[in-house]
């Protein structure tokens, strides 16, 4: 069944866009909650008339979502959570959590923009912001265990620990004997 999008779907399409879905999605979901209408021609020659119209419109909007998305270029979160001796996270990192985080630091992102796989144990993730069609920023989520500092701290202590303790010892060695 070929629908027009009235509003962003994620994992979908955007706004305006053409798609084709199985007939009951479209029968039973996207047309009576006003998501989509079916695209006939005369629906389509709309569309396209419409997007004419609104094309200077779109461009403005894409420029802001760019501005956003630069906002969010270099941002990396590291979240706290609850963990037991295996690993496993008490819960989950959620894009509700990231969206949280974000808003911290003074980035206002909504959570329904942001995809991502539900996190349930401590690593390294990437988190997806879609502000606009083809405007996506990534973004990198380390979840640490609560208490523990940030892994890239602790390979930045330890490495000089080591460095130092090395020498002292081969200077050590030598006067003993």
């Amino acid at each position: 069944m070929e629908l027009i999008l009235k509003e962003d779907i994620i994992g979908l399409g955007f706004k305006n866009d053409i798609v084709n879905v199985k007939s009951g999605y479209g029968r039973n979901y996207l047309i009576p909650q006003g998501k989509a209408v079916i695209a006939s021609p005369s629906a389509k020659k709309i569309l396209a008339e419409n997007l004419k119209q609104q094309a200077h419109k779109l461009a403005a909007q894409k420029a802001a979502a760019e501005e956003k998305a630069a906002g969010l270029q270099g941002v990396a979160l590291t979240i706290a959570a609850k963990v037991s001796v295996t690993g496993q996270l008490y819960g989950s990192v959620t894009a509700a959590t990231v969206a949280e985080e974000l808003k911290k630091q003074g980035k206002e992102v909504d959570r329904k923009i942001i995809t991502m796989r539900d996190i349930k144990k401590v690593g390294e993730y990437v988190a997806l912001v879609h502000f606009f069609k083809g405007v996506t920023v990534e973004i990198p989520v380390i979840v640490i265990a609560e208490g523990a500092e940030a892994p890239v701290a602790k390979a930045e202590e330890a490495t000089p620990a080591i460095a130092e303790e090395a020498p002292v010892e081969n200077e050590e060695t030598p006067a003993a004997e």
